[in-house]
């Protein structure tokens, strides 16, 4: 699927002010490359997408420096300057997308992290990891089960979360 356009320029415009120039930075669940399309040429971006078909599809290994063909609980790194989840927490069960922030935590500067709200999705162009395993996403919820992260960008059906500094 990728992930919604909307607030995209305004989160853009945040990591432009925030964000050093050359920093490097981790595009999780790349899916078409979107976050390099509108962030690449600012950062030294890697990526980390568990579809196989899509790195090829979308020509992945062009855009980004490295990519990674795997779960990213599976993916260990010591540290990059920004590390992006962009529509990607709602697909893991909530174990799993707090083991995966946590261990994110302490390996980044900053993080964003793209949610929709109460939204389900069931596999989509026969990819199973497009499944919504919290389609019940709220930003109450998501502060709950998330705590430590600020919101960027907002509205009734998609937020922009930030790590609090």
């Amino acid at each position: 699927m990728g992930s919604y356009n909307w607030g995209k320029s305004d989160v853009t415009d945040w990591i432009h002010k925030n964000i050093p120039e050359g920093s490097t930075c981790l595009d999780v669940g790349a899916c078409d490359g979107i976050w390099h399309s509108w962030i690449g040429p600012h950062l030294i971006m890697d990526a980390v997408e568990a579809f196989g078909p899509n790195i090829n599809y979308h020509d992945l290994t062009r855009k980004y420096r490295k990519v990674y063909e795997m779960d990213i609980d599976d993916f260990r790194y010591s540290h990059y300057d920004l590390i992006i989840f962009g529509d990607v927490i709602e697909h893991m069960d909530v174990e799993k997308a707090q083991r995966v922030l946590a261990y994110a935590w302490d390996r980044c500067d900053d993080m964003i992290v793209a949610v929709p709200y109460m939204y389900p999705q069931d596999e989509l162009y026969g990819n199973p990891f497009e499944i919504h395993k919290q389609p019940d996403l709220t930003p109450e919820i998501f502060n709950e089960r998330y705590p430590g992260f600020e919101l960027i960008k907002g509205n009734d059906f998609y937020g922009y979360y930030h790590k609090r500094r």
